[in-house]
């Protein structure tokens, strides 16, 4: 005998097996249910009520907390459940810098996208909170805790998936923020600016930090000669910004744009990627050959390499000495090039265009600073 796995969304019937909330059967129906801090990898916190429903005999409930039962009757958008989210919408922006034209998410902020679809047209609430400094310590990103709207997404992904807790709540009522430790700056925590917390955060309180400005400075500054390299995953993800189908390769397109602004060439990572392979492989034959320290664990990741670094510095010596494929193609780019264009060496400026944050601080390690690596060794030399 087979139980019935059906209940009623909107009047109509939705069977469910396997998902472990309403708010997943009723996605499932296709149906639009809003939400600030449900993920599907992430544990279930349901503190945004942005995913309230009406369940008959029941009454109101969080759709993301709410496992599905047989039979269940749900409404997803009454006139009380529409009233609730358009006052929770109202009652987070009374108390969010409302900076929308120059806000980095602004043209993808889910809270403005939800309160022009509730029709909110006005705050009718006063602003409780205070206004907090912007934390712009690290070179990779820039945390804004006047637009969080403490949805817990960048805690607990920091915390679940990244294993790090660079961030958490402190205080409680109209004082409740996300921050790091003590108030600290990112930059003085364990934080190993990977970027998961920006790429969860749906208003702009987290954001990759710009170079953009540099970057023009650059372009037009008469004695530098700018190159760019640019990583795999770009070339799908820009086309599919541009509306292209899923998939499909921009590299063309994103090249001319490029010399359209004025680059002087541009380069692919994946070569400097194959070469870091080569070398990797090397790196671990002459391993197993030597007897020397194995497994050996890939050093291509910057922000794997901060966090062995900051939680397991006894696996340092089984990371790949070698540098990862961005480093490899700057060094190799500032060693050949000048030559080639007939620039000074400090005037051939390298642009990497990548989709991950740590690669920012990375690019500024004292160990990849020709001067900084120089004096270190001679230093170490002079002291044997």
């Amino acid at each position: 005998m087979t139980l019935d796995k059906t209940l009623t969304v909107n009047g109509r019937a939705v069977a469910f097996d396997g998902e472990r909330n309403l708010l997943e059967v009723i996605r499932k129906a296709k149906i639009d249910l809003p939400t600030f801090c449900y993920h599907s990898d992430l544990s279930i916190y349901g503190a945004c009520r942005m995913c309230m429903v009406e369940v008959e005999g029941r009454g109101l409930a969080a759709a993301c907390s709410t496992p599905p039962e047989a039979g269940m009757r749900v409404r997803t958008h009454t006139d009380e459940v529409r009233e609730i989210r358009k006052i929770s919408v109202e009652l987070l922006l009374a108390n969010h810098q409302q900076a929308c034209p120059t806000c980095v998410k602004a043209d993808a902020c889910q809270l403005r996208d939800l309160g022009r679809k509730l029709g909110v047209t006005e705050v009718r609430f006063k602003p409780t909170a205070r206004t907090m400094p912007v934390d712009r310590s690290t070179v990779s990103l820039v945390r804004d805790p006047n637009k969080c709207i403490l949805c817990g997404d960048c805690v607990r992904m920091c915390s679940e998936i990244q294993g790090v807790g660079a961030i958490d709540f402190a205080h409680r009522g109209a004082r409740a923020c996300v921050t790091p430790a003590f108030g600290k700056d990112l930059a003085a925590v364990e934080c190993v600016l990977c970027g998961q917390c920006a790429a969860v955060c749906p208003t702009g309180a987290i954001a990759p930090r710009s170079e953009t400005e540099e970057v023009w400075r650059a372009l037009h500054d008469p004695r530098k000669t700018v190159v760019a390299q640019i990583a795999p995953a770009v070339r799908v993800a820009l086309g599919e910004c541009f509306g292209l189908e899923a998939g499909a390769l921009s590299t063309g397109q994103i090249a001319a744009a490029l010399r359209a602004l004025g680059f002087r060439k541009v380069f692919d990572t994946c070569f400097a990627a194959d070469l870091t392979v080569m070398e990797e492989v090397h790196e671990f034959l002459t391993r197993r050959k030597e007897g020397r320290r194995l497994p050996q664990f890939t050093s291509c990741c910057p922000a794997w390499v901060k966090f062995a670094e900051q939680y397991y510095p006894e696996l340092l010596p089984n990371l790949s000495t070698c540098r990862s494929p961005q480093q490899m193609f700057g060094a190799m780019a500032k060693e050949t090039l000048p030559a080639e264009y007939r620039v000074a060496r400090e005037d051939l400026v390298v642009v990497s265009i990548m989709p991950c944050t740590a690669k920012k601080f990375e690019a500024r390690r004292a160990e990849f600073d020709p001067s900084v690596a120089r004096t270190s060794a001679e230093r170490w030399l002079s002291g044997r």
